[in-house]
């Protein structure tokens, strides 16, 4: 039976939709979707006659998942058009500070890559073996890359394999509602129970904790009682511990005191494997391959956009009776992803060598040379690493490139580059600066 007295019931179901999807997904299929009615154990959702069909078809099983993590297993979801049953009275309690973990999110359904492999398996040891890995793991990189799919794989695996532990996920901002709540409420203690009685804690965006007094501090002391029980913390942010300027120094330091590892964009051939898999996970049906290479050149830079380009070509597809193909592709996405290949190939292994070069001090002829001095390895290593992100070049093409080299160097190069900048923060932001330095415009 639902419990009427939950919080807010809608409220965490729509984030927890949220969070799940693309952003261009929710705003085009979820976000008009709305609470009507609660009948015993079932929630009536009201959705547009126009979706509710695509909706039901696409997203059911989802919005069934999201709301029984919600509201509780026996909870049911029922799909109805507009003016079905009463309005959700308003909820006033106090906000709570977590959220479910999502069912999609899982080990198995995370697509590795060279720009996620370390942040993957550091986030499979820390499940093994919470406590005992990383403690803490200090997760970084923008916004739609898999942060919070590693958070929720954890949760779910801890959940599912870990003998009884307990597993708490929340964001920042989300802890920080609880405890201004309890603060008001005077229900301080328990809070603390909430959050110090757990095995694994996973918080979500900690740079939301910034520049706010208070809740750092009740933070600070979370963290040390919970380190010091060997609960295992695990944290996720946009940017590196050192670069949270407005976190207290004590914070930023017991964040720095683990492991800290990132995750970046993901290349070509991993955004093909994230396509396909989310269409073999989905059963979208027949669809020409040649309209996800497509996708897979057009969406570069973040995950969860990815993904929604692929609803969105799917959903188009399907609400006209055409066939998934290159053609309805480019149609689809020419307004939000322009094709870029001219852009691309203004970008030559030439530049990256004049712009790698100015940037360490050396000479393009020290970087092609066949000197192995420490002075220029490493910047050789950069150039071969952002050659292969950032041109089409193939792997042969950039070993000729630099001195004659073999294709296995310059693969060599990129790996040693890619485990480098996962564990070195300087090595980190060294190669950030110049990857957006490379991409503004000459």
């Amino acid at each position: 039976m639902i419990d009427d007295e939950h919080p807010s019931c809608w409220r965490p179901i729509r984030a927890e939709l949220q969070r799940a999807v693309s952003e261009s997904t929710w705003h085009q299929w979820l976000e008009p979707l709305s609470a009507r009615a609660l009948r015993g154990d079932t929630l009536v959702i009201e959705a547009p006659d126009a979706i509710r069909p695509w909706v039901e078809h696409r997203f059911g099983r989802l919005i069934r998942g999201c709301t029984a993590a919600v509201l509780g297993p026996d909870a049911q979801v029922e799909l109805a058009g507009p003016g079905a049953g009463e309005p959700l009275p308003p909820r006033t309690s106090a906000p709570g500070g977590s959220a479910s973990f999502n069912p999609r999110h899982t080990f198995e359904q995370f697509v590795i890559g060279d720009s996620n492999r370390l942040a993957h398996a550091a986030a499979l040891a820390v499940a093994e073996m919470p406590g005992l890995a990383y403690n803490p793991l200090f997760i970084c990189g923008p916004p739609g890359l898999g942060k919070t799919h590693l958070l929720n794989s954890i949760a779910n695996y801890v959940t599912a394999y870990g003998g009884g532990a307990t597993v708490r996920y929340t964001t920042a901002e989300a802890f920080t509602n609880h405890f201004l709540g309890a603060l008001h409420g005077h229900d301080i203690e328990s809070f603390k129970a909430a959050y110090r009685g757990v095995d694994v804690l996973l918080v979500d965006d900690v740079q939301f904790l910034q520049a706010k007094a208070r809740t750092e501090q009740e933070f600070f002391h979370t963290f040390n009682a919970l380190h010091q029980a060997g609960a295992q913390i695990v944290l996720t942010s946009d940017r590196l511990p050192r670069d949270l300027g407005e976190l207290e120094t004590r914070l930023r330091e017991r964040f720095e005191a683990g492991l800290v590892t990132d995750v970046r964009a993901p290349d070509a051939s991993t955004r093909l494997t994230i396509l396909r898999k989310r269409v073999q996970q989905d059963a979208v049906g027949e669809l020409d391959p040649a309209a996800l290479d497509l996708i897979a050149e057009r969406v570069t830079d973040n995950v969860r956009a990815l993904e929604g380009a692929l609803i969105r070509v799917v959903a188009f597809g399907s609400l006209t009776g055409r066939p998934v193909t290159p053609e309805l592709t480019a149609e689809v996405l020419d307004g939000l992803y322009p094709d870029r290949k001219g852009r691309s190939r203004a970008m030559t292994v030439r530049e990256i060598q004049e712009r790698t070069a100015d940037a360490f001090g050396v000479s393009v002829e020290a970087l092609v040379s066949s000197s192995r001095a420490g002075g220029v390895a490493w910047p050789r290593q950069v150039a071969m690493y952002l050659a292969r992100e950032l041109t089409d070049q193939t792997l042969p093409a950039i070993g000729r490139a630099f001195g004659g080299r073999n294709h296995t160097t310059v693969l060599h190069a990129y790996r040693r580059t890619a485990e480098r900048i996962a564990g070195d923060p300087d090595a980190f932001e060294t190669v950030r600066r110049l990857t957006e330095a490379l991409r503004q415009p000459s």
